[in-house]
Parts: structure tokens; sequence; C-alpha cells
């Protein structure tokens, strides 16, 4: 498919993301403060899934490094700002920065695979996890970075959760749209071709170098873009949301959704998100229950959520569940 025939889909398809757009945008009104922040959580943290859904779903490559690259996105966007640097500004200096350093990660992709890769990227959440908590004179150190301003833009202020939150939709919005139109053109197919067989798509003329490393820095720039967002809705960050176990919850969220597909991430990070909030009134059984049932998921649909709207689908019509990437 070529770049204008990818384009002309998503065109053809614009009315179905902005009716999702205008749904969140309007539902914002009518939610309480809490749940304000954890819709913009939400949102936030499906940026950043549907990066590691790219690396992982779709080109087959093992990434935990997740957190770091958001944590990257984050300090730069809160540094600056800090400073008087305007949010416009900062928000793409901190992808752009995320983005140079997956770029620079995606080197030994070209070498490692599998279990090995998965251990290099472990190593760079914890060497970003170090650097977060011990230059203190830049990144506030265990103490963080308080006072995180909201960004305006001429007349119109977001400082207000709801206001946010809503520009917080349609940079998501944007986001999802943006890898709906990557997977759709003949860099999607590449990296397809690159997880299922990486000796054929070489035979077939795909440039293994160059798509590896293309598609571990377009994964940490969601990242990036994800923590650049996520900053000015706490106001405050500090070492510990980027640490190692946040990326081992990216990789939740893409398995339990069903890696490799576009509605995966949407499922993943709803369930892993708002499931522990439902199961709250549970006190301490909260964790040991939605471990049992992401278990449960994982057993029952080894595809991931996905695949049961696929089953459900079929039972109902006949037919087999239209894919909404080629």
């Amino acid at each position: 498919m070529s770049v204008n025939q990818s384009f002309g889909l998503i065109v053809r398809k614009t009315w179905l993301f902005f009716a999702l757009g205008a749904v969140f945008l309007v539902m914002a009104r009518f939610l309480g403060i809490y749940t304000i922040y954890i819709l913009g959580w939400i949102l936030i943290y499906l940026i950043a899934a549907y990066g590691l859904n790219l690396i992982l779903g779709y080109a087959g490559q093992i990434s935990l490094a997740q957190a770091a690259f958001m944590g990257i996105g984050a300090y730069t966007v809160a540094i600056l700002v800090t400073k008087g640097v305007s949010f416009w500004l900062a928000l793409p200096l901190g992808v752009i920065l995320s983005f140079t350093v997956g770029l620079m990660l995606g080197f030994p992709a070209l070498k490692v695979k599998h279990h090995y890769l998965a251990m290099v990227t472990i190593g760079f959440n914890f060497i970003a996890f170090k650097i977060f908590a011990n230059e203190e004179r830049v990144t506030g150190g265990y103490y963080g970075i308080m006072d995180i301003p909201r960004p305006h833009l001429g007349p119109i202020s977001f400082d207000t959760d709801l206001a946010y939150v809503r520009l917080i939709v349609i940079v998501a919005l944007a986001s999802i749209m943006a890898m709906y139109w990557i997977l759709n053109t003949r860099w999607g197919r590449a990296f397809k071709m690159i997880r299922e067989n990486e000796v054929r798509a070489e035979i077939l003329g795909v440039d293994l170098r160059a798509y590896k490393l293309f598609v571990f820095a377009i994964g940490s720039g969601f990242a990036g873009l994800a923590g650049g967002l996520f900053a000015p809705l706490l106001g405050y960050i500090e070492p510990t949301l980027f640490e190692l176990s946040i990326s081992f919850d990216f990789l939740l969220m893409v398995l339990i959704g069903g890696r490799g597909r576009f509605e995966g991430p949407i499922i993943g990070v709803t369930i892993v998100i708002l499931l522990p909030e439902l199961l709250r009134i549970t006190n301490q059984l909260n964790l040991v229950i939605f471990s049992l049932l992401a278990l449960v998921v994982l057993l029952v649909a080894p595809e991931g959520g996905a695949s049961i709207w696929d089953w459900v689908f079929q039972r109902i019509t006949g037919k087999k569940a239209p894919a909404l990437t080629k």
C-alpha cells in the first residue's frame, strides 16, 4: 500500500477516530475530579502502550524499557517548563530525545533477540532509573520535581483538570491516528514481516537494520510523548514513577489486550488500570484478585482480549472479524 493509499484509508476512517474523541471530550465533562484524572492516566498510558505494541506486537522485538523512555519525556518537559520554557517547545523536545535514545538503543536489536534483547532493555531501564534518582541537581533525585505548570495556548488555559485532560484526549487521538497510518503503510507490512520471519523479510528486500532501528525509535518516541503529557497531569514527578515494574505493566497491557492487534492496547490499558481501581473495595486482596484474573485471561485467550472479540463476532455473525490494519 502506497503512502497516498494509506492516507486515503485513514481519511475514510477519520469519522471513527473523531467519534471516539468526541465521546471522550463530552464524557470528561460529567466525570468527577478523580475520575477525570483516571481518564487522563489511561489515555497517557495508552500512547506508551501503542509504542510498545509496535515494537513487540508488530516487529516482534522485546522491549522492557518503555517506562524509561516515558521518564525521559517526563523529565525533559518538567525540567524545561519549570525553567520557563514553553510546554509547546518542551513536549516535542522530549519526544525527539526519546526517539534519539531509542534509535541508539535499537542497535543491540541488530545483534541480539528474544530474552537477550529483553535483558538489554531491562539494563537500560535500570540505568535510566539510577540517573533519574542520582542526578539531584538536574532531576531533583528522590525528591523529584514539583510544581510543574500546565500549558497555555494564547488566551486558552489548560490549568484545570478538565481542560488538561481534554488536551490529552486530542493528543492521544492524534497519536492513535498516526499509529494507524504507520501500520497501514509499507513500514507496517515490513515490521510484520520481520516479526514472522527475518530471513524471508530480508530476501524480499526489507532492510532489517534500518527497520529494527526505526521501530525502536518510533516506539520510544510514543513513550516520550506519553511522559511529556504525564508530568503536567501530576504536577510532580519522581524516579519511582518510571521504575522497571512500570515497564512490566506496559508489557502486561500489550499481552492482555492482544499483541499485534490495533485495538489491543485499548483493551489492555483499560483492564490493567481500571480493574485494580474497581477492586479497591477488596482492600488488601485487590492485587491478588487482579493477578488471578489477568492469569485467567491469558490462559483462556493467549492471544489477548482482542481474540475474545473475534470469537464473539464470529459466533454472532458467522464471519471472521474484520482486521483494523492490513
